[in-house]
């Protein structure tokens, strides 16, 4: 078990950012490496916290759509989203909101309630590379219990000249879909301007199949058929432009990425396991679900002398819109009847919009301190999300009979307001063979919640503030010039989901039961060791060994408050009605009347307690040069991870963590030919799952891509790539309960096994580079 291949790439060993002077030949030569034959491996980073560093280069053959697409290549990076699809990133197997994901090195907003970020939604046309800061040091945010990924854009002062790409990507239904993208960069007003444009066609047909049970080894109840395609397009443009004023460098960058993407889905329930006659229809459902997502940042940043070293001002600006138009509609059908009756026609449309935007800023100053060098300032951020959530429900009980029209919507809003300011100090230097780095950065955060569950209803308001000190720590002692020892200690936080935050009822969230958030929750924090070893191989290869441990304190879990759920209270009110119509003129007193005994309660989010999470991660990337293959390039990345949380039940890992991440692959040059071939298999290990009311348990089949390059002269390449070619399914079992009780009894409401497949995506690109 040994994990994630780098899908590799197209060229050159990636460059260092070009200082003044030195931009234009390093930023020409970027350019033509995009017909070369030359193989890229992973970059060796000279930071002295743990950081994996890998170029656009080094996955660029497989042509990659998204970010995504590129993270499921390097270590220790899991995903429990469906079959191809990648949104949430998942390092060392975590949920997504224990990893930062940081655009140039900065913060960004994602629509996601555990504040993550979609990284499916960037084009990997607009990155440079992207690196993997496995412990983060004081100037960067703490938010980073898993480690941060990096995704740094393309720069002015990168690539010079420009290229076109253009092709078209084949589905498995027989969808075609475009592809284009257009990067150019050169002078301009005294300094470098670049820009691009991509257009991404999108689409994903899967086929789930769910066979449902009384229990794991009881009685067939139901079977669902169900075909679920996503389509849509991304439409992304980035900027960036640098020049040199007085004694500084003055940079401005942006970027905006257009999603419209609609997610239809359409099953059918039959209550025998194998026919799809009429007389065993139960259900006809569709669902569709129009998405609008807008993603946009702009960034300004000054570096400049003063004071006898270097002073440094940034300002960002970063905003995602989500907007989502969800109809459900549900024919059901009575099978107590032969062959079962019309039993109702139902709909449901839901309207979500949520906003999210941060305005940040940072001050920072770097001088030398006798041998060593010293950095601090402070960085700050206003983040404002507002959600709004508005529900129709409507029905029809005549067979024929159309629905009404969607009224009386319900809502949900709020809006959560988080000030930070997070000033630091840090230390860095170097002694003979070590290089070390110190510091202590401190976080405050004044939060304010607002939300109302009803529009006209008061407003309620909550507020919480608190301060975190976060030291860290890095070594790295150079053996050799080939060989390193690291090691880092670190303390990290990871604020509460904001829908653990809202004050909000959510009726029968988890089975039966009820969930009603808690704004007075503290943030979990961690302590974290990283010890690696890394050794060269000859002048492009490396091989490194890394051992982590992260002990997590205040962990957030699903408690009890012993307040009957509103289906407890349902079925009470029902039982009194049946009673007095029993018994008129009956009261609280009287002999057999309803005492209420409920079976389901309302539940929240609380700090439980303390978890554990470890692991150990390995990387190969090299040329095989000493075995006489200089033109084969390996890729071999595998990561062992585990946990413990202890939670009503008893033991487990993390959600969805999964036991291992495995990618190798390999690219052969044939120069004489002008072609390169190559390929990429990855396998995850099962994941478990344990909230109350539901277990599941996921399996992921293997995953292989390959692809064939032809390349013509030096500015034109020609590549064909496949994904996807072993048709992996993900494979999931839901044990199913209503209440807390009958889940530790194990008496289940239901069994269910499901699997999804999307079939093979082949994809044909040209590239010309000018």
């Amino acid at each position: 078990m040994l994990a994630a291949l780098a899908g590799p790439a197209l060229a050159i060993d990636t460059l260092a950012p070009a200082g003044p002077g030195g931009a234009s030949d390093a930023a020409t030569e970027l350019d033509r490496v995009t017909v070369t034959g030359d193989i890229a491996y992973r970059d060796r980073s000279e930071a002295t916290a743990p950081t994996l560093s890998y170029g656009l280069d080094y996955f660029q053959r497989f042509e990659p759509l998204t970010v995504g697409d590129m993270l499921k290549r390097v270590p220790s990076v899991g995903f429990v989203s469906d079959v191809l699809e990648f949104d949430g990133a998942r390092l060392r197997g975590l949920d997504p909101g224990y990893t930062q994901i940081l655009i140039n090195g900065k913060k960004v907003p994602g629509a996601g309630g555990d504040r993550s970020f979609y990284v499916d939604r960037i084009p990997a046309e607009l990155v440079e590379r992207i690196e993997i800061i496995r412990s983060p040091s004081a100037n960067r945010s703490g938010d980073a219990v898993a480690g941060a990924l990096n995704i740094v854009l393309r720069d002015a002062y990168q690539f010079d000249g420009g290229y076109l790409r253009a092709g078209a990507a084949y589905f498995d239904d027989g969808e075609v879909k475009p592809v284009f993208g257009a990067v150019g960069s050169g002078d301009v007003a005294g300094g470098r301007l670049l820009g691009g444009v991509n257009v991404q066609g999108r689409h994903n047909p899967k086929r789930k199949r769910s066979d449902r049970f009384d229990a794991p080894d009881g009685d067939f109840v139901d079977r669902e058929d169900q075909s679920d395609v996503r389509d849509g397009t991304d439409y992304s443009g980035n900027l960036s432009y640098s020049r040199e004023i007085g004694t500084g460098k003055l940079s401005l960058d942006g970027f905006y990425v257009r999603t419209d993407r609609t997610e239809t889905e359409h099953s059918l329930e039959y209550n025998d396991p194998a026919s799809r006659a009429r007389d065993h229809l139960l259900s006809v459902n569709d669902q569709k679900v129009d998405i609008e997502q807008r993603n946009a940042t702009l960034n300004a940043s000054y570096v400049f002398d003063m004071a006898g070293g270097r002073s440094e001002i940034d300002l960002g600006y970063a905003r995602f819109d989500d907007k989502r138009f969800d109809t459900e509609q549900e024919i059901g059908y009575d099978d107590e009847d032969t062959p079962p009756s019309f039993d109702g026609f139902e709909g449901t449309r839901i309207l979500g919009d949520t906003r999210d935007s941060e305005l940040s800023f940072k001050l920072a100053h770097t001088r030398a301190l006798g041998a060593a060098k010293m950095e601090f300032g402070v960085d700050g951020l206003d983040k404002r999300r507002k959600t709004s959530l508005r529900t129709s429900e409507v029905e029809a009980e005549d067979e024929g009979e159309p629905l009404p029209p969607y009224e009386d919507f319900s809502r949900q809003h709020s809006r959560i307001e988080e000030r930070r300011i997070d000033p630091y100090l840090m230390f860095s230097g170097k002694h003979e063979r070590i290089d070390w780095e110190t510091g202590l950065r401190y976080e405050t955060t004044r939060s304010k919640i607002v939300s109302s569950a009803e529009e006209g209803d008061d407003s309620r308001r909550d507020q919480k503030d608190y301060g975190l000190l976060l030291p860290s720590a890095h070594l790295r002692y150079n053996l050799t010039e080939h060989d390193r020892l690291s090691a880092s200690l670190a303390r990290t936080v990871r604020r509460p989901n904001f829908d653990q935050l809202l004050p909000l009822t959510l009726e029968e969230e988890y089975g039966d039961n009820d969930f009603l958030g808690n704004p007075a929750l503290r943030p979990e924090t961690a302590w974290g060791l990283d010890l690696g070893y890394e050794r060269r191989l000859g002048k492009r290869g490396v091989v490194g060994i890394n051992l982590f441990y992260r002990k997590v304190r205040d962990l957030i879990e699903i408690v009890g408050t012993g307040r009957p759920s509103a289906t407890a209270l349902d079925d009470h009110e029902d039982a009194i009605e049946e009673f007095l119509d029993e018994n008129p003129g009956a009261g609280p007193g009287t002999p057999g009347y309803p005492v209420l005994d409920p079976d389901s309660f309302v539940f929240t989010a609380a700090n439980v307690g303390d978890a554990r999470v470890y692991g150990a991660e390995f990387d190969l990337s090299t040329p095989l040069t000493a075995l006489g293959l200089p033109d084969t390039g390996v890729f071999l990345n595998y990561s062992w991870l585990d946990s413990e949380v202890d939670d009503d039940f008893g033991r487990r890992r993390f959600n969805n963590q999964p036991s291992s991440v495995l990618n190798v692959g390999f690219i052969q040059d044939l120069p004489s030919l002008g072609m390169s071939f190559g390929a990429s298999y990855r396998r995850q290990g099962d994941a478990y799952a344990r909230v109350l009311g539901e277990e599941v348990s996921t399996h992921y089949g293997a995953d292989l891509e390959a692809f064939v390059e032809k390349r013509f002269g030096s500015r034109v390449a020609v590549r064909l790539t496949g994904s996807n070619l072993l048709n992996a399914s993900k494979d999931e079992a839901f044990n199913k309960f209503n209440t807390l009780a009958e889940q530790v009894d194990r008496e289940y409401d239901e069994y269910e096994r499901e699997s999804e497949k999307a079939g093979r995506v082949y994809q044909v690109v040209v590239r010309y580079a000018f």
